[in-house]
């Protein structure tokens, strides 16, 4: 009689035990009833019926996806190798286990087909300057298309686009000339702007006129010298300024004789 006691109070201890379950913080847990399923468990204290109930533990955290660097091809036919990080979650434990086979592997192959389809509506060089707006558009797709399987796409990151060492230098080479380009844009409308404050200043000051010539001729001066330099055969000019600003006043007196000629 007592051993029958022992029995049962070990079988009612063993059911006690295998009925408790229970869920950390950040998981979540599946209940199958032979084959079917019956319930979620939540995290904390939770009762099932052993030897009839399986239970499935499904993480609820935000998780990392990196995609490893695919080829991808811009509206004007360039290609691209682009890689990303997509970090998502899992909302719905019911619908991530039931609703697709493996959920991992679905989202590597829908962000790598979004990522192209994005970048094949964008040229090259709008692909390497708007990352985030390929991020933003890449988010809003996925966080749509994921929604039936339970999941939340929180951010998506295109990490690195990167061009072929060819096509790179030919970039390269194309920023140098419009740099260049600019530059002497720049300069020429500098050019003008001087021109015309001299013109308007050699109309209203006689005075103004000789220093603006002893600007000229000293600016000049210094350019040729540095010009002359650059050459592997130059030599080293010295002008004595006093003969400079003799060369200034015989100029500027033929203006004023040319002037008085014109007055007569």
């Amino acid at each position: 009689m007592e051993s029958l006691i022992a029995i049962a109070t070990l079988a009612i201890v063993g059911y006690m035990v295998g009925s408790v379950k229970v869920i950390n913080q950040g998981f979540e847990g599946i209940v199958e009833r032979l084959g079917r399923y019956q319930r979620t468990l939540k995290p904390g204290l939770n009762f099932v019926v052993p030897l009839l109930d399986t239970v499935l533990v499904e993480t609820t955290r935000e998780q990392l996806l990196d995609i490893e660097p695919q080829s991808a091809i811009t509206r004007d036919n360039v290609t691209i190798k682009v890689n990303a990080v997509l970090y998502w979650k899992i909302l719905d434990v019911q619908k991530a286990y039931y609703s697709i086979e493996n959920l991992e592997e679905a989202l590597q192959s829908l962000v790598l087909t979004t990522l192209r389809s994005e970048i094949g509506q964008m040229d090259l060089r709008e692909t390497v300057s708007s990352r985030n707006k390929i991020n933003q558009a890449l988010l809003k797709e996925l966080d749509h298309a994921t929604e039936p399987w339970g999941v939340k796409v929180i951010r998506v990151e295109v990490q690195e686009i990167k061009l072929s060492e060819t096509m790179e230098k030919s970039l390269e080479t194309e920023r140098a000339a419009e740099s260049e380009r600019r530059a002497q844009i720049s300069k020429t409308e500098g050019t003008v702007e001087s021109i015309r404050r001299i013109s308007k200043a050699l109309k209203e000051d006689k005075e103004s006129t000789a220093l603006i010539l002893r600007h000229l001729l000293a600016q000049q001066y210094v350019e040729s010298n540095n010009e002359l330099s650059k050459s592997p055969n130059s030599k080293i000019l010295f002008m004595n300024p006093k003969n400079l600003t003799e060369a200034v006043s015989d100029l500027i007196g033929r203006l004023d004789n040319e002037d008085l000629g014109n007055e007569d």
